[in-house]
């Protein structure tokens, strides 16, 4: 079971991170229109090096969404951010909603 749709009110564009070259983070193709639900709250979280860092926003959108840590985001006021966390929710034979929570900048 995943998260309901009409729970994902909001839209976003993500690019996800593929990793550093020469010039810098390099990104895939982006992703226009992902329905996801946008919670914009301050909230001290760890990074994937273990870091504590500081998070704006909380994304949840439907399960295997492709944004990998470093992923660069469009929220749907504008703002550009990247993802500080990315974790997948599921919880197989329960009847509770799988879905990807992802904590951005």
């Amino acid at each position: 079971m995943n998260v309901p749709r009409w729970l994902l009110r909001h839209r976003i564009k993500v690019e996800p991170y593929l990793g550093d070259s020469a010039y810098g983070p390099t990104y895939g193709a982006p992703v226009e229109d992902v329905p996801a639900l946008v919670a914009e709250e301050i909230k001290t979280v760890r990074d994937r090096e273990g870091r504590e860092v500081t998070s704006t926003a909380q994304i949840i959108a439907e399960p295997g969404l492709n944004c990998p840590p470093e992923s660069r985001i469009t929220l749907p006021d504008g703002r550009t951010t990247k993802a500080i966390s990315v974790a997948q929710h599921t919880a197989p034979g329960l009847p509770v909603p799988q879905s990807t929570e992802v904590r951005a900048e």
